[in-house]
């Protein structure tokens, strides 16, 4: 049975990912920052449903408590298989420039970098020395398309995905494949408001499924990222936009 990590895991796109690997047969460890409650619910979803779960505190932007965390999962389980990098460590703004504070850009920024850069170089060591390993991050078609109110969170993703390029091509030949899904626009408690609005209908329009996506609906593209027969397209980004990308137009490569 993997054992996989899935940081930001008590709400949201994390839940559902933590939901879905657990009913594929994943040992599941729900991180969570403040939201114990909400964590074990989530613990407590996948084992009704026949999986095993447990959750695990830390701030994934603190050093010290990543590696305290990921030092307790090694010492129960005896190894990770899988990260999935998700947690959002600062809400996106939804501004423009001219309305956007240094303070807010600079928190979504640096916060998705330090989450992914902490957590990977703490677990990089076992994966190797298992020879053996799957690091999933949770990036966003906003990486590659110019939009109104997405220059944070675009900037903070396409930085996220050129990290776990980088990341991939160290680790290539030790038996750690690297992969980015990269969702379009998912209705979660952090874009809700956004969404509800009439650039969420527009959205819809402009997707195959007639909606903005669903958790699980990417939920369903990390599973198959954590596959180990997909170790091949390491260094890839798995674009997960219901079309969006076809039929508006836009980079598909």
């Amino acid at each position: 049975m993997p054992t996989t990590l899935i940081t930001g895991a008590a709400r949201g796109l994390g839940a559902a990912v933590a939901r879905r690997l657990g009913a594929q047969g994943h040992r599941v460890i729900v991180n969570y920052r403040t939201s114990s409650a909400a964590a074990e619910d989530v613990v407590r979803d996948v084992e009704r449903a026949g999986g095993m779960a447990s959750s695990a505190r830390a701030d994934v932007t603190d050093a010290t408590a990543v590696d305290t965390m990921v030092t307790g999962i090694l010492a129960e389980h005896g190894r990770i298989d899988t990260v999935i990098v998700n947690a959002n460590t600062a809400p996106p703004p939804f501004d423009p420039l001219a309305e956007l504070s240094w303070t807010a850009f600079e928190a979504k920024v640096t916060g998705e970098l330090a989450g992914a850069f902490h957590i990977t170089k703490r677990v990089l060591e076992p994966m190797r020395a298992q020879g053996d390993g799957r690091l999933i991050y949770i990036g966003s078609t906003a990486a590659d398309y110019v939009g109104e109110g997405r220059l944070a969170h675009g900037t903070a993703k396409s930085a996220l995905t050129t990290f776990a390029r980088h990341v991939a091509a160290e680790c290539a030949r030790d038996g750690v494949s690297v992969l980015v899904v990269a969702p379009g626009a998912v209705r979660t408690p952090a874009t809700a408001g956004v969404l509800a609005g009439p650039r969420g209908a527009d959205l819809a329009r402009e997707s195959v499924l007639g909606r903005v996506l669903e958790p699980e609906d990417v939920a369903a593209a990390v599973a198959l990222a954590a596959d180990p027969a997909l170790r091949p397209a390491t260094g890839t980004v798995l674009r997960v936009d219901g079309g969006w990308s076809v039929l508006v137009g836009g980079p598909v490569s």
